[in-house]
């Protein structure tokens, strides 16, 4: 995984503030986040053996993510030290979980990839919560490379041209031409996800209904599914049926961590449905 390490500020709250609205929300928790840092412990409680390519500052809350990410069994060798604080996420949650972020970059900006050989990974996977110049070096040393375009934002049609999957949410697919992109995936949340190829549908999974508590995080459990079939060579079928169980298991708990499935759950749940 090559991306983002931040923590997450968490208040929860009867409803999600409108612009200029004040409410009264419940006590902050803290928890460790960044779509780098989910995406490589979710594949890694997946079973998949995971290194995560990132940069923490050289503070606190850097040493808490990297703790985190040894807990989990994350190979934090490649995670880099910066002079600037350790990125924050600041998550609002409603009472049907869903939520506002904003993220404070700090030292994920300075992530660099020089020296790293990227050809050793079965698959390489990125977000866009850390450089474009970063994420374009991933995607033109990496023998498989998938693009979680989230946040949203301008990407290179070189880069673009270089992933073996993109894969978007329905507001995130805006910016981009599906037509142009050789495989997508687009998740719809609780409706599951509809795999693409220039711009024909190919497959549209449904999700499992779970009891959901929080939404954060959801969309990295997915990405890190997903990429773990495809390190495993699973089908299309298989990987998208199996990527969105494990999206949607992962809403049972609080915090973009709190609820990882394990490789075993996710294949009970889809003999359930069988």
């Amino acid at each position: 995984m090559v991306g983002s390490c931040n923590v997450d500020l968490v208040v929860r709250g009867a409803t999600l503030p409108r612009p200029g609205e004040t409410i009264v929300g419940e006590d902050v928790v803290r928890l460790p986040g960044g779509k780098g840092a989910n995406q490589a412990v979710a594949a890694a409680t997946l079973g998949a053996q995971v290194s995560l390519l990132a940069a923490v500052g050289r503070d606190e809350t850097g040493e808490f993510m990297i703790a985190s990410l040894r807990a989990h069994g994350v190979d934090v060798g490649h995670v880099q030290r910066s002079d600037r604080p350790t990125g924050t996420a600041f998550i609002t949650l409603d009472q049907n979980g869903q939520n506002q972020i904003v993220v404070a970059p700090g030292a994920n900006a300075d992530l660099s990839l020089e020296g790293i050989d990227l050809g050793g990974f079965d698959v390489v996977v990125a977000q866009m919560e850390i450089s474009a110049t970063v994420v374009a070096d991933a995607a033109n040393r990496s023998k498989r490379f998938i693009l979680n375009v989230a946040p949203a934002g301008p990407v290179a049609p070189a880069v673009l041209n270089q992933c073996a999957v993109v894969i978007a949410n329905e507001i995130e697919i805006e910016l981009f031409d599906v037509a142009q992109l050789a495989d997508c995936i687009v998740t719809l949340g609780a409706r599951g996800a509809v795999h693409y190829q220039k711009g024909r549908e190919v497959l549209r999974v449904g999700a499992p209904r779970v009891e959901v508590v929080d939404t954060v995080g959801a969309g990295d459990v997915f990405c890190a599914a997903y990429a773990v079939q495809l390190a495993r060579h699973a089908s299309a079928d298989n990987a998208l049926r199996f990527a969105v169980t494990a999206g949607a298991l992962a809403t049972r708990g609080v915090g973009a961590q709190g609820a990882l499935p394990t490789e075993k759950e996710v294949h009970e749940w889809l003999a359930r449905a069988s």
